[in-house]
Order: C-alpha cells, then structure tokens, then sequence
C-alpha cells in the first residue's frame, strides 16, 4: 500500500496555472447546500411531526385522555423546541404544531430530574422554602414567551396540560389566553365547567379573546352561562359541545343549541328535563339542529318515536354518522328500525340494563351497509339475576343472528358483553363426505375479517377474537371452506390437536405454541428442547 503526500504551497508562490489547479484539485470541495432551505412550510411542519408526534393531537379531548404510548412527550416537546432554534423558517414551521406542557418525563430522564430538583436551589424562599412545581415552572414560562411574542402567541390554537398544573394554576391560564386569539382547545379546570367563582376570570378572559373556541361543555351549576349563550353570542363556531345534568327546559336548550350551526357533535347525558319535544319540535319554533355524532346517556324519558321523527328529516339523514344511546327507554329491539332510515350511520354504541328476554315474535335483523363499528352492550338487570335464564343473552343471540343473515356486509368490529357470542358467529362444519356443490346452501354470514371484543362485566380489558370469512378454496381436501376461521381454535383438517381450545381464565384462550416450540410426538422430543412448551 502506497501513501501520497501532496506539499501544498501557498497561492502567492505560484506562478504557472498548472500548478494552480493542482492544488486546487488537492483541496477539498465544497459540501452541497443543505436541501432544508428549499423546503415548503409544509414539509418541514410533517417532518417536525414525526419529532414530536402527540404534536399532530388535534382532539378536542383533555390531556390525560390523549396520551400517545411509546414516547415521552416532554422529550419530543423539547427536541422540537431545539429544531425551532436552528433558523427563522424552521422557527415557523415549528411553531405551527401544538403546545402541551406534561407533569413528568415518560423516561429515565425524570429519575435524574427528580434528584435535581431536590436541591436548595429549586426551594422558593418566597412561600416559606416550598418545592417549586415544574409543570407550573413550565406554564410561567410559555406565559412570559407568548405575552412577549405576538407571533408566535397568534400560532397558537391547542394548548393542553395536566389536570393538576390547569387546577392549581388559574391565573398563569388567565394570562395565557388573554393573548391567544387564534385558540381553538384549552384545557380548563373543572369549576370553569360549573360556573365556579374561583374560574370567573379565567372565564371572561376567555370569552373576551377567544372567539374560536371550537369545543366546550356545561355542567349542573352552569344554567345562567348556557342561557346566557342566546344574546352573548360567544363561541359561534362551536364544534362539539357536552351538556351534562343541566337543569333546563327542552324549549331553551333548544333555542340556544339552533344558534350554532358548525355543531357537529352533542352531547345529552344525565338531563333531567329532557324529553321527546326536544327532537320532536314544534311549528314556528328553533329545532334541534343536524349533527355528525348524537350522545344520549341516562335519558329514560326519550321514546323511539321522538328519535325516529328526529332522524327521518333529511338534513339528518345526510349527516349523522355516530349514535350512541346509554341507559334510554329505547330498547335493544328497536335499533334496526334506526338503522332502516340512517344510511350513512357507521358507528352505533347501545347499552342497556333489560329485566326481561327479547320476545319470541319476529324482530327483524339489524340491517345496514353502512355500519362499520357497532358496541352492543346489554346486560341484565340486578333483579334479573336469579331467573332460569340470563335475559341479556336472548339480545346477543338476535344479535349474532343478524350478522350470520349477512345483513351488515361492512361490519369490521363488534363489543359484546357476552362471552358465548364467539360460539353463535361460528356455523357448525358440514359433514365430512356432504357434497359441498348441492348438499350446502350458500354462505351469507361474514364476508370480511371481524374484530370481535367480549368481556363480562367484572373483567376490565377485552378479550379479541378475529374471525374471518370461508376461504373459497379447500385447504388439505378438508371442509374449512364452510366454516369461518377464529382466533379461538385453528382451520380443520389438519393435525387432531390443533382443534383443543384451553381458556385463559378471563374468559379468552390461551395462544396456540408454534410448530417448532411443540414436538410432532412425545417420542419425538429432545431433551433440553421445549417440548413442554405445549403444557405451559
């Protein structure tokens, strides 16, 4: 291996051109320009998003609600933050993304951080050597850089924090969104929701500089600030609003509720006055206005008949697409007439306490092509539980009739309060030697791969179970074809261990070991392998 060493002489000294471009060739070139400066906004703001990926949080749900697993998002935040500081245009493209200031760091880091803050140094002397609060430290510090930067105050449009930091800290809140005005999300306290005196100025501030507020929700105690809603006017381009054991009469919750048309998403739970002149109407008066996604809990005095009149007027009828009904009068056996007049429904959430078993006349199935998502949680009644049989499970058997009707061909996923359910959506296999051309009719159950969710009422997590479709084609000359496939056992035909289903005891089945975890034959085992993998 031979080695070069090129004696490099100043240009002063040179005197042919030769030698000049030598050592010119010598020296090293130049870096190309970064490709970052010719970027669009856009791009640099989705690639800033994959730094900081909770920044792409556009919910209008609370903090603690919104949490992405697999990161901690005070270090994404801070990364971002240190992208922002590399030039002016990455400064705004960075300052497009939301602002969300978290308790503590999802990671090792806050081991250190927690001994650090421990010192003398971190004790305010001023309130009588107490530790100081770093999300509170945190909020100070976004209020004194938007009330410093009109900018970047004016990019701000989601601001969500912890429950704690939004509760002890009211007044660095107040100061916050007094110079917000483009802000559409804000995490707030939950006497703001009541008509709390404590929320008052947080309140006004709000209300004064805050005219695009897109969500916001009512609770017992805040009556006065609702009515007040039909001459103050605020928050016009409301989006989702939550009304929560409000004491009001169906006449002026519907007159306030008229005034928002960007309405897309209501929610009626626990109203005490509620009943069926609020979707019914009367001539020459406001009328409940068209919604995306309609919430109805603990309603007993709303009848099928007020819903129906509601859903049938055609500004409805284009819009709706989520229908959640919990603790009504409507019963189970009704919602296929719902389904009947909705064609563009996708997802439907019942729950229901029943006294009594689904009658034995014909109830037709729930049919609907739009339907995508569907949670039909029935359960009995306490003064049902002694009785021969469970009423609930009359409720999942008309249930798991529908879908084998092959009435829902878009259904992808199921809740269920039953763990029998698995049982129903799995036809009995054909008889070995049948003739599967003429002997079998055709197949109209599930026509595409269903997420089935059950659990009971003391277990917390739910139990998935996929099913899918026949395949058209026989596998291993055996009669698979007929029978949809589940997670709960493996296809037919093959070895005779393959059909054994152990539970798990939380109402599921333990996975199946793989074929090299789990020997052919007891003989067949090596000692020192994991033959006994099948065993546990």
């Amino acid at each position: 291996m031979k080695f070069r060493i090129n004696q490099k002489r100043s240009k002063s000294k040179l005197t042919s051109s030769d030698e000049l471009k030598t050592v010119h060739h010598h020296y090293p070139f130049s870096s190309p320009p970064a490709p970052t400066p010719i970027l669009p906004a856009h791009v640099l703001t989705l690639v800033f998003s994959y730094v900081c990926p909770h920044a792409q949080d556009d919910s209008y749900i609370p903090s603690e609600d919104s949490m992405k697993d697999g990161g901690c998002m005070l270090c994404d935040m801070r990364d971002l933050a240190q992208c922002a500081l590399v030039n002016k245009k990455w400064y705004e493209a960075a300052s497009l993304l939301l602002v969300r200031i978290d308790s503590v760091h999802y990671c090792e880091r806050e081991v250190d951080l927690a001994a650090k803050r421990k010192r003398r140094s971190f004790f305010d002397r001023s309130h009588n050597s107490t530790l100081r609060d770093a999300p509170q430290q945190r909020l100070s510090l976004f209020v004194r850089t938007v009330r410093g930067d009109n900018f970047l105050a004016s990019q701000v449009q989601y601001l969500k924090m912890s429950y704690m930091t939004r509760e002890s800290a009211k007044a660095d809140l107040a100061r916050a969104v007094s110079v917000l005005p483009n802000l559409r999300y804000v995490d707030l306290p939950e006497g703001f929701y009541s008509d709390d005196y404590s929320s008052n100025t947080l309140k006004q501030e709000l209300q004064m500089h805050c005219p695009d507020i897109k969500s916001m929700r009512y609770q017992a105690g805040a009556e006065r600030s609702f009515a007040a809603l039909a001459q103050s006017r605020y928050w016009q381009n409301l989006e989702t609003l939550e009304l929560t054991r409000l004491h009001l009469e169906p006449a002026a919750l519907v007159q306030v509720l008229s005034l928002f048309s960007s309405l897309h998403h209501i929610k009626l739970a626990n109203l005490p006055l509620l009943d069926d002149s609020v979707f019914k109407g009367v001539p020459s008066a406001p009328r409940f206005p068209p919604v995306a996604s309609l919430w109805i809990e603990e309603a007993p005095s709303i009848s099928i008949e007020a819903l129906l009149a509601y859903f049938s007027r055609p500004e409805i009828r284009k819009v709706l697409v989520t229908l959640r009904l919990t603790n009504t009068s409507i019963s189970p056996a009704s919602l296929h007439k719902i389904l009947a007049i909705t064609p563009y429904l996708t997802s439907v959430h019942i729950s229901e306490n029943v006294t009594r078993a689904l009658l034995p006349e014909p109830v037709p199935p729930l049919a609907s092509r739009s339907l995508r998502s569907l949670h039909y949680e029935i359960s009995s009644a306490s003064a049902s539980n002694h009785s021969l049989q469970n009423p609930a499970e009359s409720y999942y058997n008309y249930l798991a009739s529908s879908i084998m009707s092959g009435s829902l061909p878009s259904l992808a996923s199921v809740y269920a309060l039953s763990l029998t359910i698995t049982e129903l959506l799995l036809p009995l296999p054909a008889a070995p030697f049948a003739n599967i051309a003429n002997g079998i009719p055709p197949y109209r159950g599930i026509v595409r791969p269903l997420h089935l969710y059950t659990k009971n009422l003391l277990e917390l997590e739910w139990n998935l179970t996929i099913i899918t479709p026949p395949t058209a084609k026989q596998r291993r000359g055996s009669i698979s074809a007929t029978r949809p496939v589940s997670l709960v056992g493996l296809p037919s035909g093959s070895r005779g261990r393959d059909s054994v289903m152990v539970g798990n005891g939380f109402g599921g089945f333990l996975a199946v070991p793989s074929d090299e975890a789990r020997p052919g034959s007891s003989s067949g085992a090596k000692r020192g392998a994991r033959g006994d993998a099948w065993m546990g």
